[in-house]
């Protein structure tokens, strides 16, 4: 787990886990990604739809 948060965020865990402004910027970003992997897959739904 430490390896994949660092990698995906640029922090360790440990670091995570104790400080809360970290904590906040990290689950800021995955809630952006998420919003964006979602409006993309919406997108190519849309397009399979369509073209069907």
């Amino acid at each position: 787990m430490e390896k994949a948060m660092h990698g995906a965020h640029g922090v360790g865990y440990e670091v995570y886990k104790r400080k809360h402004d970290v904590r906040m910027q990290v689950e800021k970003k995955r809630e952006q990604d998420y919003r964006e992997s979602r409006r993309m897959i919406a997108d190519l739904e849309r397009k399979v739809h369509v073209n069907i």
